[in-house]
């Protein structure tokens, strides 16, 4: 099982068990449904029920980006793995405020870690930044509420942020963090990067009996899959940050993936592409965990985290957040 991405113009169909997407531009690729895991749409896609009937009796999600490459929504099958029992201790735990606290808390020192942990790769240049967040870093506990959390949060992430200029090789620059739309090719990457990391998050919440709508550090809504912002905390500096730190060093990708649309900065489609090729392989690198005694993929852990929670809020165990040992 694996995911795919398409790019251009076209229509996606079903023939039997398999996906046929068909592009001007690529012509005829066939995709066998039961070697699908995620599609990911970025062009402009024509599909029918037939082919959603197929995806749903396969459980393959379909992902939809705009224009811009953000993401916009998914189409996710009939939820099988369901468990009255666990949403409710799950909504539960997000009701009484110590144990909300608990939770986001949680996440914010798990990606703080990862962080940390990316910052001293490049001690020589990074020890000042490393001092700052730490600083920071002690209040976490010590919060009483959700927004002074995110404010501790936001002032470590911009702190962090800006020693990038001390890690990159080539001329992109941090100045502020702008997301929607990015206004320079670094924020770009991130955006992009932090876009994957929400829907890879996402699709392994919906293997589980999660609810991905009830959230803990960020504010759950009607809009959005909240609980999915949640996990990506511990999981973009672990997988994003330092993938983007590859592509720029190695000159993977340079200026020329970019486009500028009157202000907003954007990967373009060979961008796009050689990110994705390295992001997939970044997912599929595994590692030895060591309770499990075997080695488990990058994406395996998002999963693995998942079902750490679910122990947590039906009470098997203290949920204790993944912080990197490799």
């Amino acid at each position: 099982m694996s995911d795919h991405y398409i790019f251009s113009r076209g229509r996606l169909k079903r023939k039997h068990n398999t996906i046929y997407f068909e592009s001007g531009e690529e012509g005829q690729k066939a995709l066998p449904v039961e070697r699908v895991d995620n599609l990911h749409i970025f062009g402009e896609v024509d599909l029918n029920s037939k082919l959603l009937n197929l995806l749903t009796k396969y459980d393959v999600r379909l992902h939809f980006y705009n224009y811009y490459g953000f993401y916009t929504g998914t189409y996710y099958p009939r939820t099988k793995n369901v468990s009255g029992f666990t949403v409710a201790q799950q909504s539960m735990h997000y009701l009484d405020p110590k144990k909300r606290y608990y939770m986001a808390s949680a996440f914010v020192e798990s990606g703080v870690h990862h962080m940390l942990r990316n910052l001293r790769r490049h001690k020589e240049k990074t020890g000042s930044y490393v001092d700052t967040i730490q600083a920071e870093r002690v209040k976490i506990p010590d919060g009483r509420t959700i927004p002074e959390l995110m404010g501790v949060e936001g002032r470590i992430r911009q702190t962090y942020y800006r020693s990038f200029n001390e890690i990159l090789k080539s001329d992109f620059i941090f100045t502020k963090r702008s997301k929607q739309p990015p206004a320079d090719p670094l924020n770009a990457l991130i955006s992009f990067g932090n876009s994957l990391m929400y829907t890879t998050v996402l699709a392994e919440v919906y293997k589980t009996a999660l609810d991905p709508t009830v959230s803990f550090l960020h504010e759950p809504s009607s809009k959005r899959f909240s609980l999915s912002l949640d996990v990506a905390e511990i999981f973009k500096p672990l997988i994003v940050d330092p993938l983007i730190v590859s592509l720029v060093n190695n000159r993977v990708i340079g200026k020329k993936h970019f486009e500028d649309f009157e202000g907003i900065v954007l990967l373009n489609d060979q961008g796009k592409q050689r990110f994705i090729q390295e992001w997939e392989k970044k997912l599929a690198t595994t590692v030895r965990h060591r309770t499990l005694k075997r080695k488990v993929s990058y994406r395996m852990f998002i999963r693995l985290e998942c079902y750490k929670m679910i122990k947590h809020f039906i009470g098997d165990e203290p949920y204790r957040p993944l912080k990197a040992w490799w």
